[in-house]
This record gives structure tokens, sequence and C-alpha cells, in this order.
């Protein structure tokens, strides 16, 4: 049985000048755009099991003098993260690390390249933001039990989240992860579960054990605030940039929460005016070529994907067989002007190696999928060195000293003298 929540939910802000507090109004399926109460504990869409996106009544805080006095009012009492855009978040005590407003750091070569390093999150990878606002609201409903299947940085993060909410976790991984996420998530006390498998065969494991054990299940678009969480690099990035888009973001796309996210933010910075010039920018979906259903789906036009066969990549977050927003990826890149790449290991590799030893930055496996993008669509002239690029470093490249040492061929005491 859930535990009611405590109160009808509404975007949190602090009261300033006499405005007033957008409520979420809703809940809505991002595939059938049936409406859902946001009041109690909910998963997918009841009708279609679509992913569900929160909806909040924005009017009240439109404009760019309402931006500055929310910016404002977020940062009241020093640092405060990815709760700096509390205004268009839920109205809950957060259950907070320290997570959000990660650097964005000029590439030394290319001057109109950026990076966003989102390693320098609680537990060294963007699944923070997301599971955060996830861990939060379930403190806020009552939950007493999540689980959530993870190809290694969700599990890190869900552990280190519930266990700073006295909630328990329960992780499902595949058994060749990073080491580094099975060896944190245990520290945090979860309970893991390591699947001979993909992860594709560990959420199968959670939908069936769930109902029995008590456990809600907070996988990847299963639940509609891991998607708020993340939304808010959106916010950051343009915030950042001085309220200006860039061209094109690059995003390593395994379960796609991520680019959801932003895209959301986008439409809601758009609806609010906040943006101070240009318009959306291009997304650029990244994927491994041993494991790119999006690619595959995008490429033959299609609106959903098709499960991969035999995915096998050292960029374990993205060997995702088929994500469960896969039409909203599909989606956006096309509103979106964008597309999708797979690029094969060794090239990932090398472009790892390359930003390592030129910029000085340790990507993770993930990320250098995008800088390894970068490089192909500037090739390929569908980007111009001109134009204004974000790129995406998911996680710290730390976490991944194993995956990416075996890859390299690097062992322990190979080069001693």
């Amino acid at each position: 049985m859930l535990a009611q929540p405590r109160g009808r939910l509404k975007a949190q802000m602090v009261p300033w000048y006499g405005f007033g507090m957008p409520q979420i109004r809703n809940l809505e399926c991002s595939r059938c755009r049936e409406k859902v109460s946001a009041d109690i504990p909910q998963t997918v869409c009841p009708k279609c099991a679509g992913a569900l996106y929160v909806r909040y009544s924005l009017s009240g805080l439109s404009g760019a003098a309402n931006r500055e006095q929310v910016v404002r009012d977020g940062a009241t009492g020093g640092w405060a993260g990815m709760w700096r855009y509390r205004a268009v978040l839920p109205e809950v005590v957060p259950v907070t690390l320290g997570e959000g407003w990660t650097p964005l750091w000029r590439s030394r070569r290319y001057p109109n390249v950026f990076i966003k390093e989102e390693g320098a999150n609680p537990t060294g990878s963007f699944k923070a933001r997301g599971l955060a606002l996830a861990v939060t609201m379930a403190k806020h409903y009552g939950l007493k039990k999540l689980a959530v299947p993870s190809a290694g940085n969700a599990a890190g993060a869900l552990a280190a989240y519930a266990a700073a909410a006295e909630i328990e976790a329960h992780i499902f991984m595949p058994k060749d992860v990073p080491f580094a996420n099975y060896v944190e998530a245990t520290m945090y006390g979860a309970r893991v579960t390591l699947v001979d498998g993909l992860i594709s065969d560990c959420g199968r494991m959670v939908a069936e054990r769930k109902e029995k054990e008590g456990w809600f299940d907070v996988s990847t678009l299963k639940e509609p605030f891991r998607i708020e969480g993340k939304k808010t690099m959106g916010y950051e990035l343009v915030e950042q940039l001085g309220w200006e888009y860039p061209d094109a973001v690059f995003y390593p796309t395994g379960g796609g929460v991520g680019l959801i996210g932003m895209w959301k933010a986008f439409q809601e910075l758009d609806e609010l005016g906040w943006v101070s010039s240009g318009r959306k920018p291009k997304m650029i979906a990244v994927q491994s070529s041993s494991c790119a259903p999006v690619v595959r789906a995008f490429d033959q036009h299609q609106n959903v994907s098709k499960m991969w066969e035999n995915a096998a990549t050292f960029a374990a977050g993205l060997r995702v067989p088929k994500p469960y927003g896969d039409y909203l990826i599909l989606q956006i890149l096309q509103e979106s002007g964008g597309v999708a790449l797979a690029l094969s290991d060794e090239t990932i590799l090398t472009s790892l190696k390359d930003w390592a030893k030129n910029e000085g930055i340790f990507l993770s496996p993930e990320g250098a999928a995008a800088t390894a993008g970068y490089d192909h669509l500037l090739q390929t002239g569908f980007l111009k060195a001109e134009d204004r690029v974000l790129l995406f470093n998911t996680g710290a490249g730390l976490k991944y000293t194993d995956v990416t040492a075996a890859a390299s061929g690097i062992q322990i005491g190979s080069h001693a003298r």
C-alpha cells in the first residue's frame, strides 16, 4: 500500500513581490496526452504506458524580469545547484547532495565548442540530477523501497540518494559494469544484484518482482520526475551561455532521459520567454555502432526502435538495446533538425585519448562519443566551425578506469621501467 502524499504539489518558489506560486496542473502522457493526477505516486500512462510529463502553470513567471528574479531567489543563501530552478520544480524539501550547476568548459582548440562537465556531480555523473528528484519525490510520497535496473551510473546515484533519504534501494546491474559503479552502490548500502545479461534483462527482473517485493520502480521514464531533474541541464546550459541557445547539443544517448528532459526545458524556456536570442538547438544523439537502436530507427525513418541484438560496447551507458523513450528521442531529433550518429568503439576511444592528451579532460566513454560525433559532423559539413556547440560529458572518466584501461590495453606494470 502506497502512503498518501503530504499535501498538494506545487512548483516551489520563495514568495517574492507578490507573484503567485505556479501549480503543477497535472501529469500528461507524452504519447496520448491523457491527464493524470500528481497527488499520488504515478508510473506511466494508465491508458497507453507512455512516459508522463509534469505540466506546470507558468504564466506568472514569464519575461526577462521574472527570469532574473527567479534565478536570484533560487540562489539565495549561496550555491543551490540545480535547485536554483526550484520555480519550475515540484514544491518539496529536496534530498540533495549538491547536484547541478556543473562547469561549462570552452575547448582549448575549438573556440566555439563547450564541454558540460557532468562528472562534477555527486556520484560522478549526470544521473545525480534525475535520481535526486526521483528520490525527493519518493520521500514526499512516503515510499519505502525503490528499485532500478542500471547500466552503471544510475545505480550509484540511486544508492546515494536513497541512503540520504533513508529509503531502501534495490539495484540490478549487468555483471560487467564498470567496477566503480558496483563498489559505490554496495558501499551506500543498496541491495545489489549482478545479472548475467544486459540492462534490458535487469529491467525485466525489476518488473517481474516489484509487486511481490513492494518496490516502486524508478527505471528510466517509468516515473515522471527523473525527467524533471534532467531538464535542469537545459536551463543551466542556457543560463551559462548568457540566456542564449547553442546551435547544437551533442548528447550520448542510452536511455535518452537527458535529451528528453533538455528538450522539455527548452519548450518551457520558450513559453516563459527567458531566452534572449537564438532558436532551439539541433539535438544530436550519439550511440556506439555496437548498440545503435536509435540510429537505425532514425536512418530508416521509423517512429520507434527495434531491440538491438548482441549489444556490446565499452561505453556502458550506451549499452541500452531498446530505450523506453525511443519514440520521444526520434521525435525530438526530427523537430530540432538534428541527427543520430553511430560511431565505432575504436573511434570513441581515439577521441577519449585525444581530449585527455590535448585538452586535459579525461572523458567518460560516453562523453568521448559526443566529442567524436562533433568531429564527424564537422568533417561531413553538417556543422561549421563557427557554430556554437555544446557537448555533454555525462560522467567522470575516472569511474571507467577498468573498462578504459582494458580497451586501451593498459595493465599495471606494463609500462614499468
